[in-house]
C-alpha cells in the first residue's frame, strides 16, 4: 500500500530572504544546498538541478504546493483510504469474473464438443420392399409418412415405429380399378394443418389423401411427364407441382380444381418448394437454373450458381433457401441475389481412382424452418448438418451422421427435435431416367454412384 505524509505540528522555522537562493548576499552556494537537504529531510521532495536558478517568487509557489499536497486532515485520509480500499475490491473482483467467464467458455465448449462427438441413437424403420424415394412429417411431429418404388405409401408412428397404416401399390395395368399408385412415387407434401397428403408419380398423377384415414379423395390429371415436386403453400390448402414437362400447375384442393400453369425451365424439373407467400421455388435440373415464382405477378426471378444438375431444392424462410448439385456442392441463396450467397465445393467429399476424383452427388436437402440449421445427403454413408453462418452469408460444417445407402429425402420435424432420412439402395431417378437418357450417358452416371440400373 502506498505511503501516506503528514505535516507535523509545531513551529515552524521561518527563512530570512537573505537564506533563500538568488539573493544578493554573497555565498559560495553551500547555504543553498543545506536548505535543500532539509526540504528534501522534511518533506521527501525531489528538487531539480537547476532550482537554484529559480526566482524567490517561483520558489515560494513551490514550497506552497508542497504544503499543501502534504496537508491533509484524518478526516481526508480515512476518505482516501476507503476509496483505495473500494478500488481494490473492485478490481478484485473485475479479476475474479474474467476467471469465472473463461471457466464458463471452456465448459460450454467441452459440453459442445462432447454433443457432437456423441450422435443421438438412431432409429431404422423398415416397411418397404423397394427404395424408399420421398417422405413427410405431419405438422404435429407424430407421424411421418413414406413412400417408395415399390408404389407403396405408409404412415408410420414416431414415438413407436410402427406401421399406423399402409397404402398398397399396384400394378401396372390396373389404374382404372386401384385407388393408389401403379407407378414409382417420386414426391409427396403435406399441407400445414396436416388435412391433405399429396402424393406424385411417374405415371403423370397427383393423388389426394385425407392425411388422419389414408382415405383417397382426389386425383389430379394433366402433367404430361412424371410429377417430381409437390408443395402446399403454408396456411392454406394451395397446392404447387412440378413435373420433368418442365411446367409448374398451382391446384386448390378444398375445391379440387386446377388454376393455372406456368413455364420457363429449360430441362426437367427436378425440385420444388414454397412458403407462406404466393409463390414457390424451383431447381431446374440440366438447365442449371433456380427460379422463383411469383405467382400474382406472373413472373418469375431467374438464378445461376451450379455446375451442375441443380436436383433439390428447399426453403429456409421467406428470404433464403438452400440448394444441391450433381457437381457436388451445396448453396445458399437470398430470393433478391442472382448469384449464390455461399457455396461449398465438395460437400460429401470425392471418390474414384487418382486423377480421376468425382464429387458425390448432393441428393437430397433440408431446412429446418426459420433457424440457420440445414442438411445434406448423398451416397456418401453419411448426412451433413451445416449452419449458415454471419448472416446467412457462409455455410459452417456442423456434424454428420452416418447412414448407408442412397439418401433420397430429408425432412426436418417441425420442433427440430429430429431428423429422418429416406434411404435406399438406389437414387430414386435412376430407372426414370433410363428411359429418357441415351444409354451410355446414364450407365457412367450409374457407374460414379456405385448403382446398377436392370
Amino acid at each position: 500500500m502506498s505511503s501516506f505524509f503528514i505535516k507535523k505540528k509545531g513551529p515552524q522555522k521561518v527563512f530570512k530572504k537573505s537564506d533563500l537562493p538568488g539573493s544578493k548576499r554573497k555565498n559560495d552556494g553551500s547555504t543553498g544546498n543545506k536548505l535543500q537537504k532539509k526540504l528534501t529531510s522534511k518533506h521527501n521532495e525531489e528538487i531539480s538541478s537547476d532550482s537554484e536558478t529559480e526566482s524567490p517568487a517561483v520558489h515560494r509557489k513551490r514550497r506552497a504546493n508542497v504544503e499543501e499536497e502534504f496537508d491533509e486532515t484524518p478526516q481526508e485520509k480515512k476518505l482516501r483510504l476507503a476509496k483505495l480500499y473500494l478500488d481494490q475490491l473492485r478490481n478484485e473482483e473485475e479479476k475474479k469474473a474474467e476467471e469465472e467467464s473463461f471457466e464458463s467458455e471452456l465448459i460450454a465448449g467441452r459440453l459442445e464438443e462432447d454433443v457432437v462427438s456423441v450422435p443421438a441413437p438412431i432409429r431404422l424403420l423398415r416397411g418397404h420392399k423397394l427404395p424408399v424415394t420421398c417422405l413427410v412429417i405431419s405438422p404435429d411431429d407424430k407421424n411421418v409418412f413414406s413412400a417408395a418404388k415399390d408404389c407403396s405409401i405408409i404412415k408410420w408412428d414416431v414415438e413407436s415405429g410402427k406401421r399406423l397404416h399402409t397404402i398398397a401399390g399396384g400394378r401396372k395395368g390396373t389404374e382404372d380399378r386401384h385407388l393408389g399408385h401403379t407407378a414409382h412415387i417420386l414426391c409427396m407434401s403435406i399441407s400445414s394443418d396436416g388435412k391433405y397428403l399429396a402424393t406424385g408419380d411417374m405415371n403423370k398423377l397427383i393423388l389426394i389423401w385425407e392425411a388422419a384415414t389414408c382415405k383417397h379423395l382426389y386425383k389430379f390429371t394433366g402433367h404430361r411427364g412424371p410429377v417430381s415436386g409437390l408443395s402446399f403453400r403454408r396456411g392454406t390448402h394451395d397446392l404447387y407441382s412440378a413435373s420433368h414437362d418442365r411446367s409448374i400447375k398451382v391446384w386448390n384442393v378444398d375445391e379440387n380444381a386446377y388454376v393455372e400453369t406456368l413455364f420457363g425451365h429449360q430441362d426437367v424439373i427436378t425440385g420444388l418448394d414454397s412458403g407462406s407467400r404466393e409463390r414457390c421455388v424451383t431447381a431446374g435440373g440440366r438447365d442449371r437454373t433456380v427460379r422463383v415464382w411469383k405467382i400474382a405477378e406472373e413472373s418469375q426471378l431467374v438464378f445461376h450458381g451450379h455446375d451442375g444438375s441443380i436436383d433439390c431444392i428447399q426453403l429456409i424462410n421467406e428470404e433464403h433457401m438452400i440448394t444441391g448439385s450433381d457437381d457436388g456442392s451445396v448453396s445458399l441463396w437470398n430470393v433478391n441475389k442472382k448469384k449464390p450467397l455461399s457455396t461449398v465445393k465438395a460437400a460429401h467429399g470425392q471418390h474414384g481412382d487418382m486423377g480421376l476424383e468425382q464429387p458425390y452427388w448432393v441428393s437430397a436437402v433440408a431446412a429446418l424452418h426459420n433457424s440457420d440449421t440445414v442438411a445434406s445427403g448423398s451416397h456418401n454413408s453419411k448426412v451433413q448438418l451445416w449452419k449458415c453462418g454471419q448472416g446467412f452469408r457462409r455455410l459452417e460444417p456442423l456434424f454428420s451422421v452416418p447412414v448407408n445407402g442412397f439418401v433420397n429425402s430429408l425432412k426436418f420435424s417441425s420442433s427440430g427435435k429430429f431428423l429422418v432420412a429416406g434411404v435406399g439402395q438406389e437414387h430414386r431417378y435412376v430407372q426414370a431416367w433410363w428411359w429418357e437418357c441415351h444409354g451410355l450417358g446414364l450407365h457412367e452416371r450409374c457407374r460414379h454412384w456405385g448403382a446398377t440400373v436392370h
